[in-house]
């Protein structure tokens, strides 16, 4: 039987018979994949997401909300990701670098869920013995978790059937393949076609299913983007091998709210709930030292202290060095141009180092005037008060703006034991402490003022 070769664009699914190096359809460049498909096969049909009964038109005044049922995985920081705790019949892709700890989040996941239910963990990478070795280092061993090691889809929705879970773990959705169709594994279309087998399975029978994402060299989930579209959730794991510390984020929720994280720490016992990352984060602030401010940013519905640190040195470069890590680089230039602008800071004759500490990533503009202090004290070298916080936009004339759920920042500074709170003037409040004193700023000339 004759093969034809064809090019399908990772991005957007779009097919040509030639390669070209930017996808005509959606723009991107290096996004050509090479299939083979046999050209005298039949159409086939594309898996139909099915229901439990026929499904027919209703008016939507006469529709009732169906009550949602949740399991409680044992971790309270990914129950809180994802709104409650584990839909039933919902479908959540976990993404991640290698070696991040999803599968060791996920087994642990699997212990707590066993004691009452059943889960089937498939692996598709991995053989049975490791996932037995990694168990046991976990102390992992209730009699309701099955392992599969296998890679057909048929075949596990057969071992679905009769193993009858409540759960089901696919690591990875990348391994997965349809044998009906061509292409090979980690195809787009093998991709797509799984994920919709798993989807239908999981809304017919009633069952949640986990998917484990590989990521690409840009850090997206690596596949076809409509496998984000299909899925209930999507949450990204992030931090750095060098540092202890995880942040889980929903990035994309149908059952709760987007934008909330989760903080574990990787141990030799597993993932570690951090209840309280703000302290956490702000351990080990040096005293005494410039360039240091600390700052309150809002993931989700929950405010988190970090120190935002800066480093203005002498360059020796025709073109002086930016290294931003944590923060938007893009703002950081912003913020640079308006403190050399409005305050006549030479920051164009020096190298600037940015980080925020423990490996958190902040994207919020309210990180705007904590980063300017830091940058501000650290380019003349003078130490900001340890007792000082800050959060606040800043725009291009140096105005300090109003940012959002300014009293829950107050009252996590409160609980912080920080004494003067810099905040937006514009920023109406209602939390009022005996040991803190709350700074309303207008601009960066005022917060230079009152700091320096």
């Amino acid at each position: 039987m004759k093969q034809k070769t064809f090019y399908q664009c990772s991005e957007c699914g779009n097919k040509v018979s030639k390669w070209m190096g930017k996808c005509s359809a959606c723009g991107e460049w290096n996004t050509m994949e090479e299939g083979v498909t046999e050209v005298a096969a039949p159409a086939k049909m594309p898996v139909a997401l099915r229901t439990a009964n026929d499904s027919t038109a209703e008016p939507i005044s006469q529709m009732e909300l169906p009550n949602y049922m949740r399991s409680g995985t044992g971790q309270a920081e990914l129950d809180r990701v994802l709104g409650g705790g584990l839909v039933h019949g919902s479908v959540i892709l976990i993404a991640g670098e290698p070696g991040i700890g999803k599968s060791t989040l996920l087994m642990q996941i699997s212990a707590s869920l066993a004691e009452g239910s059943t889960v089937l963990y498939v692996s598709g990478e991995e053989s049975a013995w490791q996932l037995k070795y990694r168990a046991k280092r976990l102390g992992v061993d209730q009699e309701g978790i099955f392992v599969l090691t296998e890679t057909n889809i048929d075949k596990i929705i057969a071992e679905s059937d009769r193993v009858n879970p409540d759960l089901i773990i696919i690591d990875s959705v990348q391994t997965m393949y349809d044998a009906r169709l061509s292409s090979t594994p980690g195809s787009i279309t093998q991709v797509r076609e799984s994920c919709l087998r798993m989807i239908n399975l999981a809304k017919v029978h009633g069952i949640s299913v986990v998917f484990v994402g590989h990521v690409n060299k840009e850090g997206g989930i690596a596949g076809p983007k409509v496998l984000e579209h299909m899925v209930d959730a999507v949450l990204y794991f992030e931090g750095e091998r060098q540092h202890s510390f995880r942040l889980l984020r929903a990035t994309k929720n149908r059952y709760g709210a987007t934008n909330e994280i989760g903080v574990f720490e990787m141990t030799e016992r597993g993932m570690v709930e951090v209840p309280n990352p703000s302290e956490v984060l702000l351990s080990g602030r040096p005293q005494g030292v410039s360039g240091c401010c600390a700052a309150c940013v809002m993931e989700g519905s929950r405010p988190l202290a970090a120190e935002v640190q800066s480093l203005a040195t002498a360059s020796v470069f025709p073109s002086p060095k930016r290294t931003v890590s944590g923060i938007d680089t893009n703002r950081t230039f912003l913020l640079l141009a308006v403190l050399e602008k409005r305050l006549g800071l030479r920051f164009s004759a020096n190298d600037i180092y940015v980080n925020v500490v423990g490996g958190l990533r902040i994207d919020e503009p309210a990180a705007d005037l904590p980063q300017a202090i830091s940058l501000i004290s650290s380019i003349k070298d003078k130490p900001v008060d340890p007792g000082v916080i800050a959060f606040g936009e800043l725009g291009l004339a140096g105005e300090c703006r109003a940012v959002s759920g300014i009293d829950l920042r107050i009252n996590e500074a409160v609980r912080l034991g920080f004494t003067q709170i810099l905040v937006p003037h514009t920023n109406k409040f209602t939390v009022k402490s005996k040991d803190a004193k709350i700074i309303p700023i207008k601009s960066i000339f005022e917060a230079a003022k009152v700091l320096f």
